[in-house]
């Protein structure tokens, strides 16, 4: 009668670890799948960076003054990018005269990741003497 409850006990004991372990398992699965989310969105983020800094690159080695709205669609081969761009005229003053031809530009990428929104924007000036 003692040889069967320690046999039962032997298989209550080895239930309890499989159970423990397929936790962990799951556990630890869950984990694999939040870190390929972050890096898929850490290269969705540099990729947008990318776009944006060459845009401001394009627009401040231009010898003309920036369009006042542009909206630009960018195929990645990750999805579409919608970039807009925004100028407005800046008005600075020093010592009571005001800065012709500074303009500030906008630009804002827009694109999905998973069925949600994303965006990103930067604001820089570009001065274009008349």
């Amino acid at each position: 009668m003692r040889r069967a409850n320690s046999r039962a006990f032997a298989l209550y004991e080895v239930l309890l670890g499989l159970a423990i372990f397929a936790i962990g398992v799951v556990a630890l699965g869950r984990a694999v799948g939040n870190c390929i989310s972050a890096s898929a969105l850490r290269a969705d983020d540099a990729r947008v960076r990318e776009i944006l800094a060459n845009r401001m690159a394009e627009i401040q080695t231009a010898p003309t003054t920036p369009d006042e709205k542009k909206d630009i669609q960018i195929d990645t081969g990750f999805g579409d990018v919608r970039l807009l761009q925004q100028t407005t005229a800046q008005e600075i003053k020093e010592n009571n005269v005001i800065i012709p031809g500074l303009r500030r530009v906008t630009l804002t990428a827009n694109w999905q990741r998973d069925g949600s929104a994303q965006s990103k924007q930067i604001a820089f000036y570009v001065y274009r003497a008349r």
